[in-house]
């Protein structure tokens, strides 16, 4: 008999993430891959032959549990420089808006990103990308945004690519020139965002560079007006919408996001019950950034009360980045998702699994364990998946499936 599956894996706990509600615990199970996507699981009472012989190779986890591969959705992990000395300002009582409208902020890694060349930019995100990778991340998303010309922001999403050639991960790659007025652009906001919509974001286009397209709309960023004109050209050329929105005030960034039928709105913080009725007609997702919250101190927390109301899929992710959210661990953010925000320990696995994926237009290809799906996989020594928004500063990752390939977590 010619086996059925290439790899079968065996005494194992799955957390398959459904869809719709529930962890979709299966306790005493096993997981088929063939050809690089799950082609059976269920419980191991149910395998239709003895293991040998329905696959090459069978793996015993030993009771491990395993879940979708991590999801992070929302990074800036390209970029040169340090901001610790913002972080010291800040603690000394400055706030982030009166950094950045002294040079600091965004700018000043604009200044260290376009220094920098791409080999070393590729070194500096690498470093950071390796954590992630090591707590179960199969799937990253990296934001331009600190180049701010059409070379350096071509530069950075060249580099993020580069990050997904040479490690186990699947990069999706955002243009995110609408992030702030570069200093030849002072106090010529609207000439600038003509630049990003004539001139970057074509060239981008034609380069295959980016899956979809961001701004920072807010009151230090960019209007509603000028994000209207970017997502504009970004429908032109059928690339995806998202948008930083209401992360210090509320400038309907949301209801504009949702009116170009956005993948996702991000932070949300400040978001008006009404952007959050219109965010789930348009089938938004609302992409919750505990890291920056905490590392700005901002006492307004998200309305996850309006997001559950009108079924607003929830979504946790790192917003890795070195002025505001200096993380690199999404198993941290799942804590302070539930801590911070009062999530449930479901709510926020489903954040950086199923969910996630929905946040990058992906569901279809992974965020659940089911037929179909391809197998990227994290392995966790842990006795319940709620353990993982549980432990502080612990990883329990003990290995990583990705495209059907096993990888052990030292």
């Amino acid at each position: 008999m010619q086996n059925k599956w290439d790899v079968l894996w065996v005494n194992a706990h799955l957390a398959a993430m459904p869809a719709v509600g529930g962890y979709g615990i299966v306790k005493n199970a096993a997981l088929a891959v063939k050809d690089g996507r799950i082609a059976w699981l269920g419980e191991m009472a149910s395998l239709p032959d003895a293991p040998q012989a329905l696959a090459e190779e069978v793996h015993d986890v030993g009771g491990a549990w395993m879940t979708p591969g991590l999801i992070d959705c929302h990074t800036h992990l390209v970029y040169a420089g340090n901001r610790a000395d913002e972080f010291a300002q800040r603690m000394e009582g400055k706030t982030y808006a009166d950094i950045a409208k002294t040079g600091g902020g965004i700018i000043s890694t604009v200044r260290a990103t376009r220094e920098a060349s791409e080999e070393a930019l590729l070194a500096a995100s690498e470093k950071r990308l390796l954590p992630f990778l090591n707590e179960g991340v199969t799937t990253i998303e990296i934001k331009s945004g600190y180049g701010l010309d059409t070379e350096n922001e071509i530069k950075m999403l060249r580099v993020a690519r580069r990050l997904g050639e040479l490690h186990p991960v699947s990069i999706c790659t955002t243009f995110l020139g609408a992030h702030a007025v570069p200093p030849e652009f002072a106090g010529r906001g609207n000439d600038y965002i003509d630049v990003v919509c004539n001139e970057m974001l074509p060239a981008i286009a034609k380069k295959k560079l980016a899956d979809a397209v961001d701004g920072f709309c807010e009151n230090i960023g960019f209007a509603p007006a000028q994000m209207e004109k970017v997502f504009n050209a970004a429908t032109k050329h059928k690339l995806k919408i998202k948008l930083h929105a209401e992360q210090l005030s509320d400038q309907n960034g949301a209801a504009l996001a949702a009116r170009f039928k956005a993948i996702s709105a991000d932070h949300l913080e400040y978001v008006s019950e009404s952007s959050v009725a219109a965010m789930a007609q348009s089938g938004t997702v609302a992409v919750l950034l505990p890291g920056a919250f905490y590392m700005l101190r901002e006492t307004k927390k998200p309305p996850v009360k309006w997001l559950r109301k009108y079924n607003v899929p929830i979504v946790i992710a790192s917003d890795c980045n070195p002025g505001t959210s200096p993380v690199t661990s999404l198993l941290l953010m799942l804590n302070m998702g539930c801590v911070l925000f009062g999530l449930t320990p479901e709510e926020a696995l489903r954040g950086v699994t199923c969910n996630a994926a929905r946040a990058l237009g992906i569901a279809g290809e992974v965020g659940t364990l089911e037929v179909g799906r391809t197998a990227d996989i994290a392995l966790w020594d842990i006795a319940h998946p709620a353990d993982l928004a549980y432990n502080i500063g612990y990883n329990p990752c003990v290995g990583v499936i990705r495209h059907g390939n096993y990888r052990a977590i030292q």
